[in-house]
């Protein structure tokens, strides 16, 4: 008998394991590097399943600010023209979920699971 944890992450579908994840501090020359990095996952997804996802987690985000929101931005961005890319934000921190809703992205980008308080 087995009583060791289960494989894999916890909370990550093992049927969307695409996954970009934020941490440290966030500024804005880290964004073309993050977008670039969005563009490598979506071109090397396979196109006859559809609609790629891509779970962004943004939970080890420090001090989330404008440079946040510009990099969530531009990642929507990437994924819009990349065409049937869904990007979804995971762990987002109570302010990050704030400044996005004060300049109108809340719902740009679908959040799938917000950080505790």
């Amino acid at each position: 008998m087995s009583s060791g944890h289960p494989a894999g992450l916890c909370g990550v579908d093992a049927m969307t394991p695409n996954a970009l994840v934020l941490t440290g501090r966030i500024t804005r020359a880290d964004v073309p590097g993050l977008c670039a990095r969005l563009e490598a996952l979506v071109s090397g997804a396979p196109e006859a399943s559809g609609t790629v996802v891509v779970d962004c987690d943004v939970g080890g985000v420090v001090h989330p600010d404008l440079a946040v929101v510009e990099a969530v931005a531009r990642l929507g961005l990437v994924a819009r023209r990349a065409g049937g890319v869904e990007l979804r934000l995971r762990n987002v921190p109570v302010e990050l979920g704030a400044l996005l809703g004060l300049v109108g992205l809340a719902d740009g980008v679908e959040t799938i699971r917000t950080a505790p308080e």
